[in-house]
């Protein structure tokens, strides 16, 4: 169990440690020479069963609530030490209200200095105390007298720590590791030494972890765990850790970085939370007021935009996104506290409930209900409420897991648990509801049918406009992903350019037909080496021009045939035959370029031929020129494998 000090200056928080563990936590020369503790002290007492409690003294003073603050991130319980011959001073009601904020329920008040006053004072300080007490989540706690001094009380209170160290719930090991770095220091023959506290998961000697934010792996070459020598630190322990990496100097880690587990990395600049003001606050606080936000044992300066309303009336709470100054680490839950810009007061504090917020459509009805499903504890729950929404986009399923800080049993479990469907978006694997692609595909499929019904001499529609017709609006990616399904599938037949419905085919006039059975054994017998239109009227001097350019256009628009000029027919098979050579011979360039004379050497085609090719491939969109040449944009067998043979 990790036990934390907190209260005002002077009240003998450092000397109430001492007495409990026999240690002096103040370190520092110029906390012995000025007798107040200006960083965090850490002191341990080991225990009867052979157990280790951990001590974590904060200083009380009011400039250095932010000192408070880092060694507040893992305290399991909480002395709140009020000086008798006082009573509750600033930092006293500062420091409840931080605690509060932060969550924590579980501790208990130490009058100290009781051997100064009278009982009736004694009486007066605990009832305000109790008073003070009632409206936070400390309310009710036990109040113990004692004097640093005689000794007095100090029994009694070191029974209630170890009642309340039997009584405590274990924290998770199972999730991903991690560790609030509160100190960082180099040993003589040891190197760099991070020291805090495991908020979650397990860590061991040999393994390899990573410094977040900035992602620095490195490896832990030793470790305490409540000052004691070990080869395994678990959540809720003080840890020492010994790192290793290539060129690791100290100041590669400082104070608000996290040593996590390698798939525990995050990095962001934009938080989505939830945050309470604290009654207290004179004013509302307004839409983009800068802040520091104290996370971890991190501080950093931020921005609150309001995502709710225009003010955040004191003691209320709303939905809020933190633009932050610089890149940190969090995840789902992480208790914060923010205050002003001077760093003068504290202003609220709240819970993370996006690391991965995105500034765009923050706003929304859609997003604040996602925010709404997020904030929910359990991740399956949070997860299928999140589905039901069905965002266009789907839920990414790595940055949901890391959110979550879920192990990779856990995550399978969740998968296991809730009804979806995986689609790959790239390296991206994004979740969706079970049935929402269906329903989008659907919606690509009606969109054919309306515009056939209304157009039946239509080839069809292009993706292009076939994604901006249908009603449901799927993204590019997801759209793309649903056509190629349905090619496979036979729902839906590329056509050339165009997209149609199974069934939905050309129909040819009897003298049509009878003309295209002319034709189709040259354009057969040309292959890739497509034969000009004036060389096969040459060949049949009864063809007429204008019937068989009609002809040829009319299967052109259907799909049967791609219309390369006015010149030049290509059938299906042979043009994707003709785009993946030039897909390959473009990769192979230097410069990923296609260059003309390459494709016809390669090839053998004529400059007749290959000059109108290229142009064709850039009218379509499969290359596109720049000072460089012709670089490929989209892939051959995507954009022309598809089509149906004529």
């Amino acid at each position: 169990m990790i036990v934390g000090t907190a209260g005002h200056i002077d009240h003998g928080k450092t000397s109430l440690v001492k007495s409990l563990t026999g240690f002096d936590a103040d370190r520092l020369k110029e906390e012995k020479a000025r007798g107040i503790t200006i960083d965090l002290g850490f002191a341990y007492k080991p225990l009867p069963d052979g157990g280790m409690m951990g001590f974590v003294d904060v200083p009380g003073h009011e400039r250095l609530v932010r000192n408070m603050l880092a060694g507040a991130t893992g305290i399991d319980h909480v002395l709140l030490v009020v000086a008798a011959d006082d009573g509750p001073m600033p930092q006293t009601r500062e420091h409840l209200a931080i605690l509060d904020l932060l969550g924590l329920d579980r501790g208990a008040v130490v009058l100290t200095k009781c051997d100064l006053v009278s009982p009736a004072r004694l009486a007066e300080v605990s009832t305000e105390i109790e008073e003070l007490l009632q409206p936070t989540a400390l309310a009710g706690a036990a109040i113990f007298p004692v004097s640093n001094f005689s000794g007095a009380g100090l029994a009694a209170l070191e029974q209630h720590l170890l009642q309340a160290r039997l009584c405590q719930a274990s924290r998770a090991d199972d999730d991903l590791f991690r560790l609030a770095v509160d100190r960082c220091f180099s040993l003589a023959g040891i190197g760099t030494v991070v020291t805090g506290t495991a908020v979650s998961g397990r860590v061991a000697v040999g393994d390899r972890v990573l410094v977040s934010p900035r992602k620095l792996a490195v490896r832990v070459r030793g470790l305490h765990a409540q000052n004691r020598e070990a080869q395994q630190g678990v959540a809720g322990q003080r840890l020492a850790l010994n790192l290793a990496a290539t060129g690791l100097e100290k100041s590669d880690i400082s104070r608000g970085d996290w040593i996590v587990a390698d798939a525990a990395q995050v990095a962001t600049r934009r938080i989505d939370a939830r945050l309470r003001l604290l009654p207290g606050e004179p004013r509302e606080l307004a839409h983009w007021t800068p802040v520091h936000l104290h996370l971890g044992a991190c501080d950093v300066g931020a921005r609150v935009v309001l995502l709710e309303s225009t003010a955040l009336a004191p003691g209320a709470d709303a939905l809020v996104q933190l633009e932050l100054d610089r890149d940190i680490a969090a995840w789902h839950g992480d208790r914060f506290i923010l205050r002003d810009q001077s760093a003068t007061r504290t202003l609220g504090g709240g819970s993370v409930i996006d690391p991965f917020a995105t500034a765009t459509n923050r706003r929304k009805p859609q997003r604040l209900a996602a925010l709404a499903a997020l904030e929910q504890a359990d991740p399956a729950a949070a997860l299928a409420d999140l589905l039901a929404l069905q965002p266009a986009a789907g839920v990414e399923q790595e940055a949901y897991t890391v959110a979550r800080k879920l192990q990779p049993a856990a995550r399978t479990g969740l998968l296991q648990a809730v009804p979806h469907r995986a689609l790959a978006d790239g390296p991206v694997t994004r979740l969706f509801a079970a049935g929402q692609l269906e329903s989008l595909s659907t919606g690509l499929t009606e969109a054919l049918a309306t515009h056939h019904r209304k157009q039946p001499d239509s080839p069809g529609l292009t993706p292009e406009v076939l994604q901006r017709q249908s009603t449901s609006k799927p993204r590019a990616w997801v759209f793309s992903q649903l056509l190629r399904e349905l090619i496979a599938t036979g729902r839906v037949q590329r056509a050339g350019p165009y997209l149609r419905l199974a069934g939905q085919d050309v129909a040819l006039l009897a003298n049509e037909q009878k003309l295209w059975e002319r034709l189709r054994p040259w354009l057969d017998e040309g292959g890739l080496h497509a034969p000009k239109l004036s060389d096969m009227l040459a060949r049949d001097r009864s063809l007429h021009r204008d019937q068989v350019l009609r002809l040829l256009r009319k299967l052109a628009q259907f799909g049967k045939l791609y219309a390369v000029s006015d010149e030049y027919f290509i059938q299906p098979r042979h043009l994707h035959a003709l785009a993946l050579e030039s897909q390959r011979l473009a990769a192979a360039e230097p410069h990923r370029r296609l260059n003309v004379k390459d494709l016809r050497e390669s090839l053998g085609l004529s400059r007749h031929l290959s000059l109108p090719l290229v142009e064709f491939f850039d009218q379509v969109g499969f290359t596109k020129r720049d000072p460089e040449g012709r670089r490929v944009r989209r892939d051959a067998t995507e954009m022309f494998g598809g089509a149906s043979q004529a």
